[in-house]
């Protein structure tokens, strides 16, 4: 069986699957809630990210929390590095820290900001500030690390963050998500605010993966664990679309080898009213979340889809999905 954590408008919460079906319970009520990460290692130990509350830590999954001495308030992005354990953090305004005690000491990784690039970093919603939206440790070369700045580009260090190459050539500049291959040490994909692109090169340059996708806003990310280069994303017509009041108009696209893009349809609905914002894939099995709180589930790479039945906390404004 495979559990799920979700962020939605009432925080975080542990869907768990048994014989009769999915149950969700709230893990910590917080409105405030904004990225979540699991030591690979320890599955026990749960991070949580919030905007305006720094970083929260379980060492139980979930049952008991405390607050991290992190130096800034507002969390955007967390990951564990499966190569060493390293924990980051991305805040805004844009700062990375980097904990090698599992969050006992915090070292600012001030590098980032000081690339050629940083003074034209700039949010567009807030445009006096800029943050780090997605933090994608390499799952096996510790210090290889892909950093997201959202609006300012896709960063590359290969020692631990002591240092940095600015954007990627080929990579978007609006960065919403970043996903290494589980296997494939050099193939790492992305989502942004202007579609889709792919490094087979560990990172270093990428290109535009878009065709056969008629929309080009891309949100969520997820990526086959089993082949080689199968990866999927959401995408929108525009940030407005994606995250108004109105319709959505999105869509589940599917990538094989070469491409193009293929819209999965086989139960989904066409187009999703309601953003698909979370992509998650696990245990051969790959899951959506929607703005609505609705989880879909495929075991066969999006062909087909059910809905989840879930029963328990309301998860209304879903935002965030993880197998765990």
């Amino acid at each position: 069986m495979t559990d799920l954590l979700a962020i939605g408008d009432e925080g975080l919460y542990r869907l768990a699957e048994s014989a009769r079906g999915w149950t969700a319970r709230v893990l910590r009520a917080t409105r405030s809630a904004r990225c979540v990460a699991v030591d690979p290692h320890e599955p026990s130990v749960v991070y949580l990210g919030t905007r305006g509350d720094g970083v929260w830590k379980s060492v139980d999954a979930g049952r008991s929390w405390s607050r991290v001495a992190l130096p800034e308030h507002d969390v955007f992005s967390l990951a564990v590095s499966p190569a060493d354990g390293t924990v980051y953090v991305g805040c805004e305004p844009s700062r990375l820290f980097a904990s090698r005690d599992a969050g006992g000491r915090w070292d600012p990784l001030d590098a980032l900001v000081r690339l050629p690039s940083a003074p034209t970093w700039s949010f567009p919603p807030r445009p006096w500030t800029s943050h780090v939206s997605a933090i994608a440790p390499h799952p096996r070369r510790a210090g290889v690390l892909l950093v997201g700045i959202e609006l300012g580009g896709l960063m590359l260090s290969e020692d631990a963050g002591e240092s940095w190459h600015d954007h990627r050539p080929g990579a978007q500049r609006d960065v919403h998500a970043v996903v290494w291959h589980p296997r494939d040490d050099d193939r790492a994909y992305q989502a942004g605010g202007g579609g889709a692109a792919r490094s087979s090169d560990r990172g270093r340059t990428w290109w535009a993966a878009d065709a056969g996708r008629e929309r080009s806003y891309c949100w969520g990310l997820a990526v086959d664990e089993t082949e080689d280069d199968t990866w999927f994303v959401s995408a929108s017509h525009g940030p407005r679309a994606a995250h108004g009041d109105a319709a959505a108009d999105a869509g589940v696209y599917r990538w094989r080898g070469d491409g193009p893009w293929v819209r999965m349809a086989g139960g989904l609905p066409e187009p999703l009213d309601d953003m698909p914002y979370a992509l998650a894939s696990g245990g051969g099995r790959l899951f959506v979340g929607v703005r609505s709180g609705a989880i879909m589930e495929s075991d066969d790479r999006g062909d087909r889809w059910e809905q989840l039945q879930v029963a328990g906390a309301s998860l209304t404004g879903l935002r965030v999905l993880i197998p765990v």
